[in-house]
């Protein structure tokens, strides 16, 4: 199918393969600027995607639908088809909207499916291999979005991520890293291995051409009927096919029952900014507003960013927000009480804040609540048109590449998002291992997440939009990435740029990111009672920003993201 949108593609190609990089991300504290829009993704050819569509008189949510197709050719890490996540809309005239399309747990899952006789979980098998799956949403969601909000046609927003996968994209020193080092798996699969290997078996070189056919074709499939494109007819065939043949339990019932769903977002307010953010089953947006209640009653600009008291106060803050988070939250369609009111009102903060001792670390006590592993392999993207709409779109495979598995046939990778779920019911203890009521297994419940997609506005004008992969650090990012900006006055890239802390209760220590915080500060942090592990980047944020005063636009692509790039124009 062509478009008007071809041309201008297959000469962004050409001129990829030319050069072999796109030169437009934001170096860190300087972001780029421009007068009528700006996207930041972790794929900088799919922010181009992003930026085109803008150029071709579509608003933020074309731009945003444009990029999430893009991404799932350019960045298969975490871009995605066979995923799913979450979307926040806030627009220049004060409209909300928040859009959920999280996998699903199959209809034959049982909340034992991966025990065994001990009530152990069997090879890791909630994280690994075929059972892993859950219902893709991605295409759902996408499509529910741009009924709802979008302007340009359908058609010209595939097209540019058909002619990606096409014509192909140069293949990056990220990728080529990234492709080298998940051989065994492309090995293990052999639909996988066709997809991220030569023929002969060898790598894809830094430069060389990537095509993709089958994905192609699966992607004008989408174009051409919609959401209908990918859950019935001939790509819902391919995946339940694959799915019987390989012991998997996702049937074309489970895809053609399949809906992405509008929500409520989470409001909130922090020093005088509203906070739009993603309710459950996302617990970012719960979270966040709960920690920055907590931490509205202290003067952190005046307490000094990242010194010892105030990563001691975010520290307590992250400590009792991620308690509740574990013991209260989970999907609302199946779950009768979820406590959304209470967690996120200024009277539950101030009642824990009254219990932060300025000068002691409290207590992570493992027989009341504990946390379950997320991956950190997610990715996220912030997009503003001319007008100043604004879209924050998280949206996730689970771990890197997912499960590794590629349906045959149909060139797209599978989520392995049911590691998500607490597969031990009943079960928690101080090693990390949940197994509270609300985030069980149950046949087509969606299982919670970090992700974290967040709009701040200022008199109900989107400010910023901004979020980040990188699991249960997910939100410690997000919310570190709103303090630079509204405590700190940072400018959007430095507010990325600078480093972070991440706590989640248990296990109880606190990473952070090693040479960013003074020997002083880690000291008078220290002899407060904390346990300090020193790790590598923590998230990967995407952030965009519009000036109240100026109109001007500013993009930040966090520079721990290798292929990340932010484009204003």
């Amino acid at each position: 199918m062509q478009s008007r949108f071809r041309t201008i593609f297959i000469a962004t190609i050409s001129t990829l393969v030319l050069f072999g990089a796109i030169t437009v991300e934001a170096t860190s504290r300087h972001p780029v600027r421009g007068n009528n829009g700006v996207v930041a993704s972790s794929s900088a050819i799919a922010s181009e995607v992003g930026v085109a569509t803008l150029k071709q008189g579509g608003n933020a949510v074309d731009a945003a639908v444009a990029t999430a197709f893009a991404m799932a050719v350019t960045w298969p890490t975490a871009g995605n088809i066979g995923g799913g996540g979450f979307l926040i809309y806030h627009g220049v005239n004060g409209e909300t909207a928040a859009f959920d399309f999280r996998e699903k747990a199959p209809l034959a899952a049982t909340k034992t499916m991966y025990l065994d006789e001990d009530g152990n979980v069997r090879d890791n098998s909630n994280h690994d291999g075929i059972l892993a799956v859950g219902v893709p949403g991605t295409v759902a969601g996408l499509e529910l979005v741009h009924q709802r909000l979008g302007s340009l046609p359908w058609e010209d927003l595939l097209q540019p991520a058909i002619d990606l996968a096409r014509n192909g994209i140069p293949i990056s020193w990220h990728l080529h890293d990234s492709f080298k080092y998940h051989k065994v798996s492309w090995d293990k699969y052999p639909s996988s291995g066709k997809i991220f290997l030569h023929e002969d078996g060898s790598f894809y070189q830094p430069d060389e051409i990537w095509v993709q056919d089958d994905l192609a074709e699966t992607l004008e499939r989408i174009q051409e009927k919609g959401k209908d494109g990918f859950y019935k007819g001939k790509t819902a065939r391919l995946i339940a096919d694959f799915m019987k043949k390989n012991g998997g339990i996702i049937t074309r019932e489970d895809l053609e029952k399949y809906e992405a769903i509008e929500r409520e977002p989470i409001r909130g307010t922090y020093r005088g900014h509203e906070i739009i953010s993603m309710p459950p089953p996302s617990s970012g947006g719960v979270v966040i507003v709960q920690m920055l209640n907590i931490l509205e009653g202290f003067d952190l600009k005046e307490i000094g960013h990242n010194s010892g008291l105030y990563l001691h106060l975010l520290t307590e803050a992250m400590r009792r927000a991620y308690a509740d988070r574990a013991n209260f939250l989970g999907d609302p369609d199946l779950n009768e009480y979820i406590p959304v009111e209470i967690l996120t009102s200024k009277e539950h903060a101030e009642k824990q804040r009254a219990t932060i001792d300025p000068d002691h670390a409290s207590e992570s006590d493992p027989a009341r609540f504990a946390e379950v592993y997320e991956s950190d392999q997610t990715t996220h993207f912030s997009v503003a048109d001319k007008d100043g709409n604004m879209v924050s779109l998280t949206y996730t495979l689970e771990h890197g590449y997912g499960t590794k598995i590629v349906v045959e046939g149909a060139g797209f990778l599978l989520n392995n998002e049911m590691g998500d779920f607490n597969a031990q019911p009943g079960v928690t203890n101080e090693r990390g291992v949940i197994g509270t009521e609300p985030n069980q297994i149950r046949p087509e419940q969606r299982m919670l997440s970090s992700m974290t997609p967040t709009i701040v506005a200022k008199n109900g004008v989107p400010l910023f939009a901004t979020g980040t992969p990188g699991g249960k650090t997910i939100i410690n990012t997000t919310l570190q990435t709103i303090l630079n900006v509204i405590d700190h006055g940072m400018n959007i890239a430095r507010a990325l740029d600078a480093g972070r802390i991440h706590h989640q209760w248990l296990p109880d220590r606190t990473f952070i990111e090693k040479g960013v915080v003074s020997p002083d500060s880690l000291a008078l942090y220290e002899t407060r009672g904390h346990t300090i592990v020193e790790t590598g980047a923590i998230g990967s944020a995407m952030a965009v920003y519009r000036d109240p005063e100026t109109g001007v636009f500013s993009g930040g692509a966090d520079p721990r993201a290798e292929d990340g790039g932010a484009v204003a124009y």
